[in-house]
């Protein structure tokens, strides 16, 4: 056993009178005062205190002792927490240690921790961060009586931890009574701030739900799900409704379900700086990634994005509108007429600072070209300088001023949270039609529309005689009398079957004609500008989908063809002309985006047409559609729609048999919504989106630039997929 003296125990008893001193200052005071005390170094090996005497030892004297129960050593963040904790409120705990003894059984002046190895560890972390010296004196317990091996195993079985339901209600305890906050208690404890918010949500949880956790009925997951509110009332009528299916994810949604989140495009629009100045409170789920929170007050944000839109459609009326019309929802069938801007020369001061413009851009391309990366003063250049080409690009398309004082404007909140103004929108009262010259022996009503025909010797409403000539009376004429219609349809028919004739030999000019043709009735309305007999037919899409022309896929249909009205002539008259003078690229262009607006691939239940459908799906192999791009799985748009047995036959395919098990005994809206969130970002798409992988797709040798070429016709066109890799699982 280890020898005592009689210095040693004076020692011993002189630091227990100065201990409670000691303990109220600091450290580097206490060692000051008590460092006086100890035996001198040469007296060490052989002042060694009893068994169960409390001594303090310099730092750099503790060991860990090779006999303590515990193997697995202590995670940085417990030695982070007791670092914290003993900087603050010092050792709360004596360490219980051993003197090492040498090869005779003689005292080398250290000691083996026994119990307290994570406390030692905590004052060797404060000496690296010079916050102590590494030979500050620690109170210690000396144990020679016991088993080392026994006691520390004793200390680390034989004691409870304290309920988390407990912790959580001291953190908030803490922070109601002392006014601490999360930083401060953070520092106190050793752990992040955000863990202490999270604790401090925790315990302001319902006392009722924390005390049924308390009992088992509710786990550590449910209960942070339950966290997301502070709402008790709403808390208790939640758990209070919830079935024998408690996943988190399902109290998240009932507690959320009245509420927006913040990924909405309401949200995004407003956005929370100006919601939360209004009065509106933002829920924040601190334990999983809520991207945003959710916003509690929906009214308060439909009144703020009505606001918003209308101060915006009140500047777009400034420009000379007529009337300017603000939705949340675009409205589907307006049933209105829609002028677009036409293009014109610009001013020669305008072209002249365009060219100037482009002239410093096209000098800083050459500078930097093969610059891997621009230098911050360059990029922002090159930014100015392309904001400037696009301000005055703007000036080369106006509209008309009459159509401003008769038109009006849309502004509606776009799919992707911004505000999308449409101009040009006039109602039928505000029209100003002026019909076509009617022809000899026809009379038009005020539309321009044939009411009937005059008969010989009639008048022509206004009084006028009006004669019809008849064949027998050709000779009697002279060359000033117009043609018979007899003859004129004779000679017309002829010229008709020379022009067919003609325009089936010519390729290029066919082309021309047709896309002149559609783009007549694509772009003017209550005009016979084409002489070729082609109908193209645009059936509206909003009936069949809801909320269709608020989606990604629309806005850029709808920009597409804006595009290319703004660039058509003002007179259909000069449509001919127009088209004609376009570079075959462009020709192409433009009649693949007329063309793409007479497609219907909509099923009908009372139609019967296999071959269309047919025709629909090769048409979608031939262009590589991937509907990936354009529609997504979810619980509103199919999910919630179909049976259960889709929805698990769905989750089989896309993910596995373990997760379509899983959701199997659910009852069919948690399935849908479960179903939506295991389907994500798994590339998955119902039979009736998918695309069979086209053979080019497949071949060895395939130029990646003739691949883009394919489906490609101008600059105007919706660019083709890049790859096939996402055809693979929609092809199986």
């Amino acid at each position: 056993m280890a020898r005592t003296s009689k210095k040693a125990k004076a020692v011993t008893e002189t630091m227990a009178d100065q201990v409670a001193d000691a303990e109220a200052r600091s450290v580097g005071e206490a060692a000051t005062e008590i460092a006086g005390a100890l035996p001198a170094p040469e007296a060490e090996a052989e002042a060694v205190a009893a068994s169960g005497a409390t001594v303090f030892l310099p730092l750099n004297k503790l060991k860990k002792s090779p006999r303590n129960a515990r193997k697995t050593p202590h995670c940085e963040a417990t030695i982070e927490a007791l670092a914290a904790s003993i900087a603050v409120k010092g050792m709360l705990q004596n360490l219980v240690v051993e003197p090492e003894l040498n090869a005779v059984g003689e005292s080398t002046g250290s000691y083996f921790v026994t119990v307290g190895e994570g406390r030692r560890l905590a004052q060797l972390l404060r000496v690296k961060r010079r916050e102590i010296e590494k030979t500050a004196l620690v109170r210690c317990v000396i144990d020679t009586a016991n088993d080392p091996h026994e006691i520390s195993l004793d200390e680390n079985v034989t004691r409870e931890a304290m309920h988390p339901a407990d912790q959580f209600e001291a953190f908030r305890e803490l922070a109601e009574n002392r006014g601490w906050g999360a930083e401060e208690i953070a520092a106190r404890f050793g752990v992040t701030a955000h863990v202490v918010r999270q604790r401090l949500r925790l315990g302001a949880v319902n006392p009722k739900l924390l005390q049924v956790y308390r009992d088992g009925g509710l786990n550590l997951d449910q209960l942070m799900a339950f966290a997301i509110t502070e709402d008790h009332g709403r808390q208790e009528q939640v758990f209070a409704n919830l079935s024998y299916n408690r996943e988190p994810w399902i109290i998240r949604r009932d507690l959320t379900k009245a509420h927006i989140p913040a990924t909405d495009r309401r949200a995004i629009f407003v956005g929370p700086e100006e919601y939360t100045e209004a009065g509106g409170t933002i829920l924040r789920d601190l334990f999983t990634e809520d991207r945003g929170g959710f916003y509690e007050d929906a009214a308060l944000l439909d009144r703020l994005v009505t606001g918003k839109l209308e101060r915006i459609g009140a500047e777009v009326q400034a420009e000379g509108w007529k009337w300017v019309s603000v939705h949340i929802d675009y409205p589907h069938a307006h049933g209105l007429r829609r002028a677009y801007p036409q293009p014109v020369e610009l001013s020669e001061e305008d072209a002249a600072a365009y060219a100037a413009v482009q002239e410093e851009y096209n000098r800083l391309s050459e500078e930097w070209d093969g610059a891997e990366e621009l230098p911050p003063e360059a990029d922002e250049r090159f930014g100015v300088l392309e904001a400037d080409m696009e301000r005055i690009d703007a000036f080369r398309h106006i509209y008309d001023p009459d159509g401003i004082a008769r038109g009006g404007v849309l502004v509606v909140l776009s799919h992707d949270g911004t505000a999308r103004i449409e101009r040009g929108f006039i109602h039928p009262e505000d029209e100003n039609w002026e019909p076509e010259e009617a022809a000899v022996g026809v009379r038009l009503n005020e539309d321009g529309g044939i009411t009937g025909f005059i008969k010989d010797g009639a008048d022509d409403g206004d009084g006028n005689p009006v004669s019809v000539l008849d064949a027998e009376d050709e000779e009697a004429g002279d060359a000033g009398k117009p043609l018979s219609d007899l003859l004129v349809r004779d000679l017309t028919a002829h010229r008709t079957l020379g022009l067919r004739l003609a325009l089936g030999e010519q390729p290029d000019m066919a082309l021309i004609a047709v896309t002149h043709a559609l783009a007549a009735q694509t772009f003017y309305r209550g005009a016979e500008a084409a002489c070729l007999e082609i109908r193209p037919t645009s059936s509206t899409l909003t009936g069949h989908a809801d909320g269709i022309e608020d989606t990604a896929p629309a806005k850029a249909l709808a920009d597409r063809h804006a595009g290319w009205a703004s660039d058509m002539p003002r007179d259909v008259a000069d449509l001919w002309g127009f088209v004609a003078a376009l570079d075959q690229a462009s020709v192409l262009a433009l009649f693949a985006h007329c063309a793409s607006l007479t497609v219907n691939a909509v099923k009908q239940p009372w139609e019967r047409k296999p071959r269309a459908h047919e025709t629909a799906d090769r048409l979608a192999t031939g262009l590589a559609i991937d509907m990936t791009a354009h529609w997504t799985p979810t619980a509103r748009t199919y999910f919630g729609r179909v049976t259960k047995a889709h929805i698990v036959a769905a989750v089989r395919e896309a993910v596995s048999d373990e997760a379509a098990d899983r959701i199997a005994g659910m009852k069919k809206q948690p399935m849908a919504e479960a179903a939506e969130q295991l389907v994500a970002a798994t590339g998955w798409l119902p039979p009736l989106l998918r695309t069979e992988r086209p053979a080019w797709l497949d071949e060895p040798e395939a130029d990646a630039g003739v691949v883009m070429e394919a489906p490609t016709a101008g600059h105007h066109a919706a660019s083709a997929a890049e790859d096939g890799a996402s055809f693979d699982h929609a092809a199986e």
